[in-house]
C-alpha cells in the first residue's frame, strides 16, 4: 500500500481505500465549500475529481475560500483547483471545467461519475444538480452554510430532497465566516468517504451544526 495512505488504515479498511481510489467524483462549485472538498478528496485519494465552476476570484472570496489569495484575484477558480490537486496528490486525476452547472451541461458534467458533491450557493442550481443526478442514477451530497450554521445530507435518486428543502427560489442570506465552510465540507467529505467505501449511509437525513451554540441537530426529511 502507498505509504501516503497508511495512517488511514484502522479508520478505513484496505479494500475500502482501494474502492475509493477507483471512484470518480463530481464537485459542483469551486468556492467556499468546493475548495475544502477538493482538498479533502485529494488527500483521501479519490481516483478522479471533476470540478466545474465558471467564476473567477474576487476580493470578497478571501475571507473563506481556501484556494483564494491576493495574487490569484481575477483568475479562474478551476485553474487554482487543478493546480492545488497536482501539488498535494499527483496520483489523483483532476478535470477542471470552467463552466457553471446548467440544465444543458449537467448530463455531460456528471457522465462517468460515481457520486456528486454540492458546493453551490443557491437553490436553483442545487435543483439542477438534483435533477442531473436523478437522470444519471447516482447519489449526491448536499452542503450549505449560513453564518455560523452548516448543514449536510445525502440525497439518492427518487427522494426529491431539494424540493423539500428549497420549495422556492427565495432570497438567501449568504453571510459566511472563514471556518463554517471547512466544517460543512468535512461533514460532506465524511459522508462521501463512507459512500465511496461501500458503506451504508442514511439518505434524506439532514445534519445541521450550529457553531455559535455548539449544537448538532439531525432530522429525517
Amino acid at each position: 500500500m502507498n505509504t501516503r495512505y497508511e495512517r488511514m488504515i484502522g479508520a478505513l479498511r484496505d479494500n475500502e481505500l482501494k474502492s475509493i481510489q477507483a471512484k470518480t467524483v463530481f464537485i459542483a462549485g469551486c468556492g467556499g465549500l468546493g475548495g475544502y472538498l477538493l482538498e479533502y478528496l485529494a488527500r483521501l485519494g479519490v481516483g478522479k475529481i471533476r470540478i466545474a465552476d465558471g467564476d473567477v476570484f474576487e476580493p470578497s472570496n478571501l475571507n473563506r475560500q481556501l484556494l483564494s489569495k491576493p495574487e490569484v484575484l481575477g483568475t479562474r477558480k478551476v485553474d487554482a483547483a487543478s493546480d492545488r490537486v497536482r501539488q498535494i496528490n499527483p496520483d489523483v486525476s483532476v478535470e477542471a471545467v470552467p463552466e457553471f452547472l446548467t440544465a444543458e451541461n449537467a448530463s455531460r458534467l456528471l457522465e462517468g461519475c460515481d457520486l456528486a458533491l454540492d458546493a453551490l450557493d443557491n437553490a436553483s442550481s442545487r435543483r439542477i444538480l438534483s435533477d442531473g443526478c436523478e437522470q444519471a442514477g447516482i447519489a449526491w451530497i448536499h452542503g450549505a452554510i449560513q453564518g455560523w450554521v452548516a448543514q449536510a445530507a445525502v440525497s439518492t435518486p427518487g427522494d426529491r430532497l431539494m424540493e423539500k428543502l428549497y420549495p422556492s427560489d427565495g432570497s438567501e442570506n449568504k453571510a459566511s465566516l472563514p471556518f463554517t465552510p471547512a466544517l460543512c465540507a468535512a461533514m460532506q467529505a465524511s459522508l462521501c468517504t463512507q459512500l465511496l467505501a461501500g458503506r451504508e449511509v442514511e439518505a434524506g437525513r439532514i445534519w445541521c451544526f450550529d457553531l455559535l451554540n455548539m449544537e448538532l441537530e439531525s432530522y429525517q426529511i
